[in-house]
């Protein structure tokens, strides 16, 4: 579902959204880390004549994959953050497009922006026949025996 607000269609003041960002569409982002997800999002957008401010928050769940073991794995993700944008851009590319904003766009990166660098399963957690696989190649740091001369 598109959640994209036009602005020119908004009065000034301050304008509320609550709405749900579903795997359907994290899915449809291409080249995204995200595989699925269910995250619910709130907007609070303040319109001036010649700028708005908005916050974003986003609370729920992502799938991601495992960057030891390659399986999929859940991440709670818990976000909030503010912008200031200009209303009266007037390049060609932003007045053919009108003044518009997508809502699910701001989500999609304010729960990008905050995923951990490193997806990891919690310790047990991956898949066993990739973790006997990387603890056969596991490089240790012990010294060999030295040699008698």
């Amino acid at each position: 579902m598109e959640n994209v607000i036009n602005l020119d269609t908004l009065k000034p003041g301050t304008h509320r959204f609550e709405y749900h960002v579903d795997g359907a569409w994290l899915r449809g982002v291409e080249k995204s880390e995200l595989l699925d997800g269910q995250i619910d999002a709130k907007a609070e957008l303040h319109l001036r004549e010649l700028d708005y401010d908005i916050r974003v928050a986003v609370q729920g769940t992502v799938q991601v994959t495992c960057d030891r073991c390659l399986e999929p794995m859940e991440l709670s993700v818990e976000a909030e953050d503010d912008m200031t944008a200009d209303t009266m851009d007037e390049s060609p590319a932003n007045k053919a497009k009108g003044h518009e904003i997508d809502l699910n766009w701001l989500a999609y990166e304010l729960i990008v922006v905050n995923l951990p660098l490193v997806h990891c399963h919690q310790a047990g957690g991956c898949n066993p026949e990739m973790d006997a696989l990387l603890q056969d190649h596991l490089c240790t740091t012990e010294e060999p025996e030295a040699i008698n001369e």
